[in-house]
């Protein structure tokens, strides 16, 4: 673990490089022990890291990184209480229109790709890009494609799309590149943590 300056009011905490269960589970922990930390404004977790906004007028830069290393440190923060539930997303993959183009990609049937996107349990590991975008990983090796080469200008909300290794559910429309495999009605997007389990149930 590191921890680097990001701005005036803000620093990075820095685990390995890499996406894993392993490292998602330290910032995990790492994001429910820091909301503990008095006169913390915000904290933005990521696939291995964690952006901590603190109140200048309570903490210096060498006091934040103390006591931040203080807090991950402490034995009796250890078993700060995860989130563990896990949110089924019910999926109509009748309304996925690159359905068929990702099957033929990958020498595989429709119903393979959707057997192959529901098997896994897949992780929360970041939420961006806007409200209630959650980045779900690991799509299954057989089914990982590459993002459009022309981005759609329009994508609906609830659109369940797939990107190289990660999956997602569109919040609201937007423009966007990822190859859209279902459909869900699903609408509670706030209800999505950092280290959640969603899994995916064709209807």
């Amino acid at each position: 673990m590191k921890i680097e300056t990001a701005s005036v009011d803000a620093v990075i905490v820095y685990f390995e490089a890499r996406i894993c269960e392993k490292v998602l589970d330290k910032v995990q922990h790492a994001y429910k022990v820091l909301q503990q930390l008095p006169h913390i404004i915000n904290l933005t977790p990521s696939y291995h890291s964690l952006l901590v906004e603190y109140d200048i007028f309570k903490y210096d830069e060498a006091t934040i990184k103390h006591t931040i290393r203080k807090y991950l440190e402490s034995t009796t923060l250890l078993k700060a209480p995860m989130s563990n539930k896990c949110i089924h997303i019910p999926v109509d993959y009748t309304q996925g229109p690159d359905l068929s183009s990702v099957a033929k990609l990958h020498g595989l049937t429709p119903q393979e790709v959707i057997i192959n996107h529901t098997q896994p349990i897949y992780r929360v590991y970041a939420i961006g890009f806007m409200v209630g975008f959650a980045y779900l990983a690991k799509v299954d090796v057989s089914i990982r494609t590459p993002r459009r080469a022309t981005p759609r200008a329009k994508v609906p909300k609830g659109s369940v799309a797939i990107a190289q290794t990660q999956t997602a559910i569109y919040p609201q429309e937007s423009s966007g590149g990822w190859h859209i495999i279902g459909h869900t009605d699903f609408n509670d997007f706030h209800a999505f943590e950092i280290g959640d389990s969603v899994r995916f149930v064709s209807v």
